[in-house]
Order: structure tokens, then sequence, then C-alpha cells
């Protein structure tokens, strides 16, 4: 097609499926979700809030219990269980890698009997909620491409982030607010650079992005009027300025004009919208007391669960919260405990009070990171101390609500937590399980950019059947 004209074309699609109260039209979502198919898969979800937890938990701390590795602590880890896989620079130089057993100890939690640290003492109240997914993998191995994988389902930037491609898909419930909303909060640990593309919009337009919302008086940066400037001002500027827009949206057909004006009418809204959203002083004292003490603190992990739960209240689509601070090399033992004292109850406290609310189901809650941790020591090892090195090869994220089987655990990795032995889990099949919950079918989510129809799951993803209601 001419470019010319696919751009007047994508321009007339934008105009018309704005104007419906879904945001993408009743006759291109049926399209999308494949309605008329008989193999389509049907939505239990409205909405995700993804729990990313930025820097790589341990799984052997946390999820995935090894008793046995008590009796080989301090022995070489095995050639047969390494097989010569690639290391990063950090622990390519050492001569030895000791096998570090996790001094934690873990206890059978919930009906379901799931094996969880006793650093998760709030989490282990949920265990009947939460499918636990313990055979996770990836592709990359360092924290840049492996943050930028899961976000858009490739390694390099420059691809749209899940976020995007949802809002994109199914729009907002709400008019007044985004569709996708992005906040960020920082552990007591170090932390790795966390670059905005990763809630970019990639080729897509760029009204489908994440607006992050940070900490304090002004929530979104630039959306409140310079000091004397009233709204019915701001009001009759916006509306000369979209005619100017529209003359030029008329003259040259981009699609990014129509996306300025539609983000010009959005922020105006949230003018409004927003202070209302993020002051929780309205909320119970029984929030605070069940999300905990930090839950007051604004830009806090704990007071960030509670916006996702006001957001997706409000229809937002798409909910991420990136919490820093996992990267733990040395002095892991002291680290993790610290972050999980910072998340474990709020993220508990999230799926309580969804499902107090009766949205748990109309939800699907996403917890883990870009990879885990390996199970020999990097640097100095004692009984009480330890660091981990970045590792791919397995992991354990866990996933609630929106049609997932709560109380199931799903994969198996081998007795030192190295490999994946039983019902392997990539990044794409995770995708391709969050679309279906929203009633998606990921091979037909796509978008046409530069002469292909690309999508989150590129050629890949299968939904995880198994582990749905």
């Amino acid at each position: 097609m001419d470019p010319l004209r696919e751009g007047r074309a994508l321009v007339t699609r934008r105009h018309f499926f704005g104007r419906t109260a879904a945001g993408i039209g009743t006759a291109a979502l049926g399209s999308l979700l494949g309605q008329s198919h008989p193999a389509s898969p049907i939505a239990k979800a409205k909405r995700v809030i993804y729990l990313f937890q930025h820097g790589a938990p341990s799984q052997l701390d946390l999820y995935d219990y090894k008793p046995k590795l008590r009796a080989q602590f301090g022995k070489e880890l095995p050639d047969s269980v390494r097989m010569g896989q690639r290391l990063t620079g950090m622990t390519a130089y050492q001569a030895n890698f000791p096998t570090a057993p996790s001094k934690f100890q873990f206890h059978q939690r919930g009906q379901s009997g799931m094996w969880l640290s006793e650093l998760l003492p709030y989490t282990g109240r949920m265990a009947d909620d939460i499918c636990l997914i313990k055979s996770m993998h990836t592709e990359a191995i360092n924290h840049d491409p492996a943050v930028t994988f899961f976000q858009t389902g490739f390694q390099l930037a420059g691809r749209p982030s899940i976020g995007s491609w949802i809002a994109y898909g199914l729009g907002s419930e709400n008019q007044d607010l985004p569709a996708f909303v992005v906040m960020v909060s920082q552990g007591k640990g170090g932390s790795q650079a966390l670059a905005d593309r990763q809630w970019g919009s990639g080729f897509l337009p760029t009204k489908y992005q994440g607006v992050k919302f940070r900490a304090g008086a002004d929530p979104v940066l630039y959306l409140s009027n310079p000091p004397g400037y009233e709204g019915t001002a701001r009001r009759r500027f916006l509306d000369d300025l979209n005619k100017l827009n529209e003359l030029k949206l008329g003259e040259y057909q981009d699609p990014e004009i129509a996306t300025r004006i539609a983000q010009y009418e959005m922020a105006f809204k949230m003018q409004s919208s927003v202070p209302e959203l993020t002051d929780i002083r309205e909320e119970p004292e029984s929030t605070f007391e069940l999300y905990g003490p930090d839950s007051r603190k604004p830009g806090t992990y704990a007071a960030n669960c509670v916006l996702a739960r006001r957001l997706a209240e409000r229809g937002v689509r798409f909910i991420q919260l990136f919490h820093r601070g996992w990267d733990q090399h040395g002095n892991l033992p002291r680290d993790i405990r610290l972050q999980c004292e910072q998340t474990d109850q709020a993220s508990a406290a999230l799926l309580t009070d969804l499902k107090q609310r009766g949205m748990l189901d109309e939800t699907i809650v996403v917890w883990g990171g870009e990879f885990g941790r390996t199970v020999y020591s990097q640097g100095s090892l004692t009984e009480t101390d330890y660091g981990r090195d970045h590792h791919p090869r397995s992991f354990s994220m866990w996933i609630a609500g929106g049609g997932v089987r709560g109380g199931v655990t799903y994969g198996e990795t081998d007795e030192f937590s190295y490999n994946v032995v039983e019902n392997p889990v990539d990044v794409h099949d995770l995708h391709a399980t969050i679309l279906h919950c929203l009633g998606v079918d990921h091979t037909k989510l796509t978008f046409k950019f530069q002469g292909r129809h690309y999508r989150l799951t590129d050629v890949h993803g299968r939904v995880l059947r198994s582990v749905l209601s």
C-alpha cells in the first residue's frame, strides 16, 4: 500500500475507534479476539497488574525448595550440571563454583502445600490463590536485554512493550485515565539502570506508551497548569491548538498528529482525574493496616500497590510496578531479607484486597523478575553469607487471578535449580498466556511496520492451558 494511503486509512480507523466506548470499536475488537472462530479464547480478565521485581530475585531463596543441597555445601557444581553454559563477566574468571544452599527455611503453605521460603510469610497466606511457575527460562543473561525481553518479547530496544500492546488491543475502560500506567520504587539495595523505553510504545502510535506516575505533589510531569493559568484558559488554548493540528492532519495524514491531539485531550482530563486518584488519604485505616506502614509513604512499593488497586478500580488496563534492588551478587541473605520486608506484605495485600472486592477473578497479577540466580556462590561463601550471579536457565515467577488456577506449582528444575527438567516456560509463553486470559489470541494481535506484521510473541508462544481454570 502507498504510504500516504496507508496513513489515511490508519487515521480513519483511529477516528472511528476513538469514538467508541471501549476505545477500539466493537467490530475491531471482535476481529482481534477472533469471536467467530470456535477455538478463540474467552476473556476471564479485564486488566493486568505486573509486579516486576527488577534485578532478579533468587528463586533458590524464595520459591525453589532444594533441601538436598544442604549436603552439597561448598562442593564444586558438577560439570554435568553446568554443561559449559555461558557465564557473565562477573564469574567467568572464577576457578571454582562452590554450591551455595539457601540459608532460609521453607514451609508448606495453604491447602495446596506449596513450598515457600520463610521470607514470604504474607505470600504464604495466599498460596492457594497463586500459580507458582518454577520452570521459567529466558535467553538473556544481562539485565538490560533481559528486562527488554520480558517487556517487549525481544532483546533489542525498539519494539512495543507488553502494556502498549494491550493498550493498543483493548484500550482503556476509563477515558479520563491512560490505558497503561507505570510506577517505580527503589529497594534498599543497589539497583541497575531502568530506562523509560521499557514502557515505550515502539513502532505503535505513541498514545499507547506507558504514563509514568511519580511520588509527590506532581505525579505526572508537565500535567499541572503554570501558576496563574486557569483551567478555562487551558481549555480555550487546547481548542485552538487542536484546530491547527487538525489542519495539519488533513494536509499530511500523519497518524502521530492524531495521536498528539488525543494526548492533549487526555492530559486535560488527567488534570482532574489524577489528583483524585493519587490522594490515598481517603483510604480507610484498614487499607494501611493491610498493606503495611510503608503504604502511607508515597513512592514506596507498598504505596504503589495501593495505587495499583485504585487504578484497577478505575478501569486502567495495564498497571506495571517496577521495584528495584534485587541484584544481589554479594550479601544476598541480608539484602534479600530487606527486599522481602518491603514487598512481601504489600504483594499479598494486593491479592487480598482485589479478592475482597470481587476483582481478582478479572485481574491478572504477575510477580517476577528478568531471570534467576545461580546455585553457586559468586565470591566468598560461608553458611550465613553468599552472593549469586545471573541465571537465565531456570527461575520462578507467580501469576494469580484472571482465570489462573490457584494453589498450583507448575514445572520443575533439577536438584541444583540449574536446568529445567519439566514443563519449561519461556517469556513468549508467559505473554501468550496473559493475552489469552484477556481474551486475545496472541497470534492475531499484530501491527504492520515496515512491511511486516509484528506481534508481541513474534513467531513463538504457547498458552499454558494446564494452569488455567
